[in-house]
């Protein structure tokens, strides 16, 4: 359009709408190193590292500690409202794109990831196992990638949004 190719009007009706969320939220460096641990559903567009929970208890501690976290559930219920507020990001084991945890998430901008059914949640214990063996344990850091659907070890380097004149 600034070329005088199109117009601006043109211009606008070919930008995809899903392309404008993923610009209103922090993403994966592509040039970062990253290990995926677990694939999923991709439920709400951003990215967020912080220490694991699995409660929203667990999650509202970390918060009052000022330490980001992401709630991983099997699936998340209204119970978990609380916690979800204070979450940066949402993991969960089972769920669709019209789950409890994709619904919220998408609501208050959280990056969240469903449907990973490769992982194994032992509440008992607090711990995540990934299909390869990998075990996480709750204070463990992992990151959400939910524009891609992917949950990887440690904090990954992000790029936030920039928000410009165009």
């Amino acid at each position: 359009a600034k070329d005088g190719a199109i117009s601006r009007k043109t211009a606008l009706l070919r930008v995809e709408p899903r392309n404008l969320q993923q610009l209103l939220h922090p993403q994966i460096d592509p040039e970062a190193e990253q290990q995926v641990f677990a694939k999923g559903l991709a439920a709400s567009p951003g990215a967020a590292s912080g220490r694991i929970v699995f409660s929203a208890m667990a999650a509202q501690a970390s918060a009052a500690r000022e330490e980001p976290c992401i709630m991983v559930r099997q699936e998340t219920s209204p119970e978990d409202i609380r916690g979800m507020h204070v979450a940066r990001g949402v993991l969960t084991e089972r769920g669709g794109m019209n789950s409890h945890a994709a619904l919220i998430a998408r609501g208050h901008g959280l990056p969240c990831v469903v449907g990973a059914s490769d992982i194994t949640l032992n509440f008992k214990d607090k711990t995540l196992t990934s299909a390869h063996g990998n075990v996480f344990h709750e204070g463990d850091v992992i990151t959400v990638d939910g524009t891609n659907g992917l949950a990887l070890v440690g904090e990954v380097g992000m790029v936030r949004p920039d928000l410009t004149g165009a």
